[in-house]
């Protein structure tokens, strides 16, 4: 299915924004502007980038090069390009990555520009928190996006569940009864190297990932309720069977490969998934539905509230250009373009409550889970290097696959978080 377009007219696209820094037309003549962008999570985002690049050039004379690097392999390519000088001008940076490469020197602090437009307080907090690095605003907040439950609404109707799961009981009780309805297909596969599809069950337990005191922190996976979390969310695997061993080295491509063959019946997902699920398989349109992950006894688990930045690297002579397509993506039209066509949610309160407003019910449970329940990561360079690392990643796989207890898997993890903490 080809992305919804709005029809956006290339002369107006170039003359959309208000109070854009005037990069003057012409003034980038014989310029060009390097840009990353990931993929592997959205659409086909090649059309929207073509419009983008058609107003960028009209309004500043300057070329723009947009080059597309896949999600599994962009941290270790910013890392070749930070140590060997082969950065980008531009690149979109994941929330959790940017204050790390801040840290490293490796980036702009863009306050200034932000106050000057007059966006700050208009940025979606945790996201503004996410980019935030010694008081210094180093990624510009993009898109933002949260994970819930994906299910197929086909499979809920034969297996007679009427009604959403509300606790983690009643999540059970879906599994089960799928498992008898649809014995070929999984109830819920447990992909073991998304640490994204555990954190709700953590914090839904009442733990934490990891604790701040007095600017120092401490893994907090060892903790009663962190545990109980993590017994419950690889319970569904281990002990109820709504998954398979083979899921244990499973990513989040690998589930909705599975969701989309109609292999699986329920996912982790993020809000940017149903357009894409139903890019690769038209047929799935009408049987998708959305819910938010449910707590324990009610109410609703937090889940990680991310999404993307787009940061200025310090190495690029064109600052000036750099800033001009930031604006160009993160206000006006081609803001609410991005959402409407990628299933992300925007990055300023005032582009979010329209999209709160509305009902699509693939839309509403992810808004819902995103204002009542979203969380964030811990906010600290650190972090970007134990999520490189894949600890909590690896932890998932240990007990999934039975080479350690939960008990024996957290300990591993906890000590090896602590060890980067303690490293600085």
């Amino acid at each position: 299915m080809r992305m919804r377009r709005l029809g956006i007219g290339l002369a107006a696209a170039a003359l959309m924004l208000t109070g854009v820094s005037q990069t003057a037309a012409g003034s980038g003549e014989g310029e060009t502007l390097t840009v990353w962008i990931m993929e592997g999570t959205n659409p086909d985002a090649t059309p929207f980038f073509e419009d983008v690049t058609a107003a960028f050039e009209e309004q500043t004379g300057a070329t723009l090069d947009v080059q597309f690097v896949q999600w599994a392999d962009a941290k270790q390519q910013f890392t070749t390009g930070i140590s060997g000088g082969t950065l980008p001008d531009v690149a979109e940076v994941g929330t959790t990555w940017t204050p790390e490469f801040a840290a490293a020197g490796a980036l702009t602090d863009l306050t200034e520009r932000i106050e000057e437009t007059g966006l700050t307080d208009d940025l979606v907090p945790a996201l503004a928190d996410a980019g935030t690095f010694e008081e210094g605003l180093y990624g510009m907040p993009w898109y933002s996006g949260v994970r819930a439950i994906l299910y197929r609404t086909d499979v809920f109707e034969s297996a007679g569940i009427t009604e959403m799961p509300a606790t983690w009981d009643e999540l059970v009780a879906a599994g089960e009864a799928i498992q008898e309805a649809e014995p070929d297909m999984l109830p819920f596969p447990i992909a073991g190297d998304s640490e994204f599809g555990l954190d709700p069950f953590i914090w839904g337990a009442g733990g934490d990932i990891a604790t701040e005191s007095d600017g120092e922190w401490t893994s907090a996976l060892t903790s009663a309720e962190a545990r109980e979390g993590i017994a419950f969310y690889t319970g569904l695997a281990t002990e109820h069977g709504f998954s398979t061993p083979a899921a244990s080295t499973w990513d989040e491509a690998d589930l909705r490969d599975s969701f989309s063959a109609g292999e699986s019946a329920m996912m982790i997902a993020g809000n940017w998934t149903p357009g894409a699920l139903i890019e690769a398989n038209p047929d799935l349109e009408g049987n998708i539905g959305a819910f938010p992950i449910p707590g324990p006894d009610g109410g609703l688990s937090p889940s990680f509230l991310g999404g993307s930045h787009l940061s200025i690297f310090n190495t690029t002579e064109q600052e000036d250009l750099a800033w001009t397509f930031i604006e160009l993506m993160t206000t006006g039209d081609f803001a609410s373009q991005w959402g409407e066509e990628s299933g992300f949610f925007p990055a300023t309160l005032s582009q979010l409550e329209e999209v709160q407003a509305g009902d699509d019910p693939l839309v509403a449970p992810f808004a819902q889970q995103m204002a009542e329940a979203g969380q964030t990561v811990p906010v600290t360079p650190l972090y970007g290097v134990i999520q490189g690392n894949k600890t909590i990643a690896a932890m998932l796989r240990s007990i999934l696959a039975g080479d350690a207890t939960i008990e024996e898997a957290t300990e591993t993890a906890a000590q090896e978080m602590n060890d980067v903490f303690a490293g600085g």
